[in-house]
């Protein structure tokens, strides 16, 4: 049997880590977070890190294993993450994947595309751009030049944003038509398993867990992390909007309610790039027997 790859995606608060403890127990291996924000120390209340006891004994790898100081990127996870599963292969044939961040997920099984090097004058006019008319230029000149990137981008990241914007000029060509284009070669068969739930639910399961958040201490967190709010993993829903509490833009009450309005909505766009694959299998988060099925089914299958 060649080495197979379970991932497990869907939208923030659905339920991926529980269930994707309970497939790696099944199976006796285990799991590689894909959360382009579970990986640094500083944030573990804001970004829902598992606890010893959730994990249950099962070895998790890309969990608060480096500093939001430190540079990283979904290219460098893509070498990081294959290196490892190279050696995670070793050990057992079948291993478990599982994060809701879009990119870091297509940087494991698909590789990156064939996006253009930007030049330092495409840079600045970006950046002119920016200066000029603020992140909403930057919006508004991507939308009529590639309007289909913007269900697939979070239009508050400054940096992709900017990046999008810098590959459509830089390339002459939609920067959503870059996208998808040429798939890497990989040492491994892979499954999609989709975790969803009715809006309604996993909305109202969002706000709760937000709520359990502040509970926690996400407040002081936050606090601890604000000499550093320049750093692009501080860009993060959670922390940007207790900045601006801090900052005395909003009352706390108002920034609570929008870090549940913003996990509401990035949960609406992991749901739109996930849901245009038609490869994902989908399932209620609790549907545990129907899961393992699909699963075994493909281990078996070759």
């Amino acid at each position: 049997m060649g080495n197979k790859l379970i991932v497990i995606v869907g939208p923030t608060g659905v339920g991926k880590t529980a269930a994707a403890i309970a497939v790696a127990k099944r199976l006796g291996c285990s799991v590689v977070s894909a959360d382009s924000r579970q990986m640094f120390r500083e944030m573990t209340i804001g970004t829902a890190v598992p606890s010893a006891e959730e994990m249950d004994g099962v070895p998790h790898y890309f969990i608060q294993d480096r500093s939001v100081a430190d540079y990283y990127s979904a290219g460098k996870y893509e070498l990081d993450a294959l290196a490892l599963l190279d050696e995670l292969f070793k050990q057992s044939s079948v291993q478990v994947l599982t994060g809701g961040s879009m990119m870091y997920v297509d940087a494991v099984l698909k590789g990156f595309d064939d996006i253009p090097r930007i030049s330092p004058e495409t840079r600045q006019r970006v950046l002119d751009m920016l200066d000029e008319g603020g992140l909403d230029a930057v919006v508004d000149e991507l939308r009529r030049l590639d309007p289909d990137s913007l269900e697939r981008i979070d239009l508050k990241n400054r940096q992709r944003v900017v990046h999008a914007l810098e590959v459509t000029l830089q390339g002459n060509v939609p920067y959503s038509k870059l996208l998808g284009k040429k798939v890497a070669e990989r040492n491994f068969d892979f499954i999609k398993i989709g975790l969803n739930l009715p809006r309604d639910i996993l909305y109202q399961r969002i706000n709760d867990r937000v709520d359990v958040m502040m509970s926690a201490g996400l407040l002081d967190e936050a606090r601890s992390l604000l000499p550093m709010r320049q750093l692009n993993a501080l860009n993060t829903v959670g922390y940007k909007e207790l900045f601006n509490y801090f900052d005395g833009l909003w009352t706390l009450d108002f920034a609570v309610g929008m870090i549940k309005q913003d996990s509401r909505r990035y949960a609406k766009r992991q749901l739109t790039w996930f849901k245009s694959d038609e490869s994902v299998e989908w399932f209620a988060p609790d549907d545990l027997d129907g899961i393992l099925s699909c699963v075994d089914k493909f281990i078996k299958k070759n």
